[in-house]
């Protein structure tokens, strides 16, 4: 069996515990921020006038709207175009400026409906499921973030000092090489005899970003190997390496030093 082979065979299928899906922190922060105005429109809620309704609420305090583009599970922050109900593009977020556009939010959304006949109890803990929801799209994130924090792990618990999130432009003569091309590493570990680079990521799963990662590290790993001192270290583990065979396999006959988590130890034992 080839080396390339052995590290195939040793990609792990998941690095997702079971504290991987929600971020319940940052969840309940996003709720905690606009739950004064969730708890107002809460009034609106099986109200048989929603007009006067919501002009008690504009009365009161006509910024408590501005927080209704969750309602739908959107962060519109002032850049998601929709059209109207005359068919005009118009920014979302100034439907909200108006009674007349908050009725017309309201009510070619569904959500008019969705008030009247008592479909919710509580906007409260329906924007917490709405949170909940909308955190799935971190997860693709969260995966590359579990990986460096075992990583550090590993590095913490061997005795290993390292540094995380340090730009290229700190040494000029690997600036020099690299050009341009400004370079943030997830790990940098200095030794007497060398610094090492290093990225570490992880794929559960396919997709052409990870040829893209494979070709650009397989770029820029001889320009760094070059300069006296240097070596860039490529950690990565995923059995998504599977759909993207060939281009890892090409990296590997160009980049001395990939490691996956099996096989880290190497690593580690060599510094």
């Amino acid at each position: 069996m080839t080396d390339f082979e052995k590290f195939m065979s040793q990609l792990q299928e998941t690095n997702q515990t079971l504290d991987f899906f929600c971020d319940f922190d940052k969840i309940e922060a996003n709720v905690e921020n606009i739950k004064l105005s969730l708890c107002i429109l809460n009034s609106l809620i099986g109200t048989t006038d929603l007009r006067k309704g919501v002009e008690r609420i504009w009365e009161r305090d006509r910024t408590t709207f501005n927080v209704m583009d969750i309602l739908i599970a959107v962060r519109s922050e002032g850049k998601k175009k929709v059209l109207d109900s005359r068919g005009h593009c118009v920014v979302l977020d100034s439907l909200f400026q108006s009674v007349d556009g908050v009725i017309e939010y309201l009510e070619h959304t569904g959500l008019a409906d969705v008030f009247r006949d008592r479909k919710i109890k509580d906007l409260v803990d329906y924007v917490f499921g709405i949170e909940t929801g909308l955190d799935s799209n971190a997860r693709k994130n969260r995966s590359g973030h579990i990986m460096e924090k075992m990583v550090a792990k590993l590095l913490a618990d061997n005795g290993i000092n390292f540094r995380q999130e340090v730009y290229s432009t700190e040494w000029p003569d690997l600036q020099q090489v690299l050009g341009d091309d400004e370079k943030r590493f997830d790990f940098v570990i200095g030794t007497p005899l060398k610094t090492y680079l290093i990225e570490v990521n992880f794929y559960s799963g396919g997709g052409s970003k990870l040829n893209e990662v494979a070709r650009s590290y397989s770029d820029i790993a001889p320009k760094i190997n070059s300069v006296s001192g240097f070596e860039f270290v490529w950690i990565t583990d995923g059995i998504g390496w599977r759909s993207a065979r060939n281009k890892l396999q090409e990296a590997f006959g160009i980049i001395p030093s990939i490691y996956n988590l099996t096989s880290i130890h190497l690593f580690l034992n060599m510094i």
